[in-house]
Order: structure tokens, then sequence, then C-alpha cells
């Protein structure tokens, strides 16, 4: 079922970025402005308010769980602007979140249910 696939194309995106955040903020590049346990809680906090839902599959919460799929898109690509030693990074959170947004749309899409045919006549 085409919807199972776009669905986890959904979730490795989500999950990428929600265990990329702690590997880079952590341990790889941790930023010199900020404390890396704050940067982690600004960043990575946002991401455990549709876990729930997306873990069961309803098509109301990936659809709005798409709007931090754009943050993220938008912070991956203001770091590898910005960071040329961190470019690489930004570019992987880039490409997940595009994963997340891509995939969730699909599944969305894909999960819709069609009316049956005697609904769609009007009378």
């Amino acid at each position: 079922m085409k919807s199972r696939r776009y669905y986890a194309l959904a979730l490795f995106g989500y999950f990428g970025i929600l265990l990329l955040l702690p590997v880079w903020y952590g341990w790889l590049a941790p930023p010199s402005v900020l404390p890396p346990r704050l940067a982690l809680v600004i960043l990575g906090l946002p991401l455990f308010a549709p876990l729930r839902g997306l873990l069961h599959a309803r098509p109301y919460t990936m659809a709005w769980s798409l709007f931090l799929s754009v943050l993220y898109f938008t912070h991956g690509v203001m770091e590898a602007w910005s960071d040329s030693a961190a470019r690489w990074l930004g570019l992987t959170e880039v490409a997940l979140s595009l994963c997340w947004l891509v995939g969730g749309i699909l599944f969305i899409r894909a999960s819709k249910t069609r009316p049956s045919p005697s609904q769609e006549r009007s009378p």
C-alpha cells in the first residue's frame, strides 16, 4: 500500500531530525553562543508535540506537524548558509525535513477516503 511507504518516509524524516539535533549540538558541532543544552531544548522540544499522533498515523496530526518540518527546513538552510564547518549538518537537516514534508503530504493525500459511487451523485 502506497500510504504506508509515504508514512514511513515521513517518519524517517521526523525521527532523523529528532536524532540529528542531539548529535549535532551535543557532540559534532556544539554552538558557541548558547549553551548546548539550551539549544537542544529550543530546537528539540517542539518535536515532541506531534509524537503520539504521528506514531498512531493520524492524518490531522501529520498535517499540522508539517508546519514544524518547514521550520526545521528553514533552520537547516540558515545553518548551511552561515556556518561552513557545519554545512553538511545543515544540508542533512534540509534533506530530512524534505523527507518529512513530502512523505507527509503524500501520506495525507493517499489516506483520504474516496466517496462511494452513490455519494458522488447529487440528487
